[in-house]
C-alpha cells in the first residue's frame, strides 16, 4: 500500500472511530437515496424498458450484499465502493434525464463499429489505440468513458478537467496506475465505465473479492448491459460529431458477452488478440493485486491466482463459443507478433476486416506507438514481486 493509501485508510477510520463523520452504510436504499438526490423518480426508468431498470436494482442489492459479506475492505477500499456506487446511480439518474428530454440521442445511426476482443493484458489496449489512431476511425476519450453524461446546451464540457485532477489523486493512492494501463483525459480508452454505469462485474471484481456477486453476474443475461452501452455509444456519437465514423471499442468483458455486443451493434467487425495464457494470468493477477491492495487488509495472491485463472478460462471458453458462429468480418492478433513488427500486424488486421491501410491511418499509428513507446507500462512485469515481497 502507498504512503498516500495508507494515511488516507487511518484518517477515515480514525474520523469514524471519533464520530467525525458517520461510515455510510453499503446498503441499496441508502445508496439509492444519495445517488438519487435531485432526480426525478421518472429518471430511472426514461425510455428504459422495464426489465433493464429491474436488472440494475437486482444487480445494485447482490452487489452490497456481496460487498458487506465478503469483500473485507478496509476503511479506504470501504469509501471507494460507496463512491463508486453512488457516482453509478447518479450516473443513471443523470442519462436517463437526458433521453426523457431528447430520446433521438439514444437512437442516433451509428457506423457499424470495430471491437477489439480479448483477454485482458493480452494486447487490447494497445491494437484498440493503433486502430483508433486511424484518422477514419473514432475512439471513445477517456473522460467521457469515465463519465458519459455530457453537458447541457452550451456548457462547458469540464470532463477532461475533471478526470485530470482524479487522475492526479488516483496516481497517489496507486502508484502502479500508470504502469498496469497508461491514461489520459483525452486518450482513446476502454468502455469499461459504461458498463461499469449499469453496475456490469468488471470493474468491481478486479478491485474487490467479491465472488457471490461475480457469480451472480456470470449467471445473468447481459443484455440489459449492452442494451444501455448502446444507449450510452449512440449518444456520445451524436454529441461527439463522429457517429459517421465506425467506433473501436474495446473492454476485457467483451470477452463473456459477443453475443450481447453483437445483438446491439449489428454488423461490428471484430478484432481478437491473443497473448500466451500464462503470461496473460501472471499479468492478470499483478493487476488485481495493485487494486486491491490498498482497499483490503486481506490480499492474499493465492486466491487472486486461482480466482483469475477461473475467470480467464471461462472468458476463453466463451469467446470460443461465440466466435464459432461468427460470421461477419474477423482478425486475429498475436501479442507477441504485435511487438515484433506492428505495422505488419496492422496491415494484416486490415485486410482482414475489407479495410484500406492508408498512409494517414499508419501516421497517426507512428504517432501513437512512439507514444506508448515512452510510457511507464513498461515496469509492469515488475510489480508481481513487490506484492510477493510485501
Amino acid at each position: 500500500m502507498s504512503r498516500t493509501a495508507t494515511l488516507a485508510n487511518r484518517a477515515i477510520a480514525g474520523m469514524w472511530e471519533r464520530g467525525l463523520t458517520v461510515q455510510p452504510p453499503l446498503d441499496p436504499d441508502f445508496l439509492w437515496a444519495k445517488g438519487s438526490e435531485g432526480f426525478a423518480p421518472d429518471d430511472e426508468i426514461s425510455i428504459r424498458p422495464p426489465e433493464d431498470v429491474a436488472d440494475f436494482r437486482a444487480r445494485l442489492e447482490a452487489l452490497c450484499r456481496s460487498l458487506r459479506e465478503e469483500a473485507q475492505l478496509n476503511a479506504l477500499g470501504h469509501t471507494m465502493a460507496y463512491g463508486q456506487i453512488v457516482a453509478a446511480i447518479e450516473k443513471r439518474h443523470a442519462l436517463g434525464r437526458l433521453w426523457r428530454e431528447r430520446p433521438d440521442l439514444a437512437e442516433t445511426p451509428i457506423t457499424p463499429p470495430i471491437a477489439v476482443v480479448g483477454q485482458m493484458r493480452a494486447g487490447t489496449t494497445r491494437v484498440h489505440r493503433l486502430l483508433a489512431a486511424d484518422p477514419r476511425h473514432a475512439g471513445t476519450r477517456f473522460c467521457n468513458a469515465v463519465d458519459p453524461v455530457p453537458p447541457a446546451g452550451n456548457v462547458f464540457d469540464w470532463r477532461p478537467l475533471k478526470l485530470r485532477a482524479g487522475l492526479a489523486i488516483a496516481r497517489l493512492v496507486n502508484p502502479w496506475l500508470d504502469s498496469q494501463h497508461p491514461f489520459g483525459p483525452t486518450r482513446a480508452d476502454e468502455e469499461l465505465g459504461w458498463l461499469t454505469t449499469a453496475l456490469d462485474v468488471c470493474a468491481f471484481e478486479a478491485q474487490w473479492r467479491i465472488p457471490g456477486y461475480v457469480a451472480f453476474s456470470e449467471a445473468r443475461d447481459a443484455a440489459p448491459l449492452y442494451r444501455e452501452f448502446a444507449r450510452i455509444l449512440r449518444t456520445d456519437a451524436a454529441m461527439m460529431g463522429n457517429a459517421d465514423r465506425p467506433r473501436v471499442l474495446k473492454c476485457p468483458k467483451f470477452a463473456e458477452d459477443i453475443p450481447a455486443l453483437l445483438a446491439e451493434l449489428p454488423g461490428t467487425r471484430l478484432v481478437v488478440t491473443r497473448r500466451e495464457p500464462d503470461d496473460v494470468l501472471a499479468s492478470s493477477v499483478s493487476l488485481v493485486a495493485a487494486q486491491s491492495a490498498f482497499q483490503s487488509a486481506e490480499l492474499s495472491l493465492e486466491k487472486i491466482r486461482q480466482e483469475w485463472a477461473r475467470k480467464l478460462a471461462l472468458r476463453e471458453e466463451r469467446m470460443a463459443a461465440a466466435l464459432a458462429d461468427f460470421t461477419g468480418p474477423l482478425a486475429r492478433v498475436d501479442f507477441a507478433a504485435l511487438g515484433r513488427d506492428w505495422q505488419s500486424e496492422i496491415a494484416q488486421i486490415y485486410a482482414a476486416l475489407g479495410l484500406t491501410l492508408t498512409d494517414e491511418a499508419l501516421e497517426g499509428m507512428g504517432a501513437e506507438q512512439a507514444r506508448a513507446a515512452n510510457g511507464a507500462h513498461h515496469a509492469h512485469r515488475s510489480q508481481i514481486a513487490g506484492f510477493s515481497a510485501s
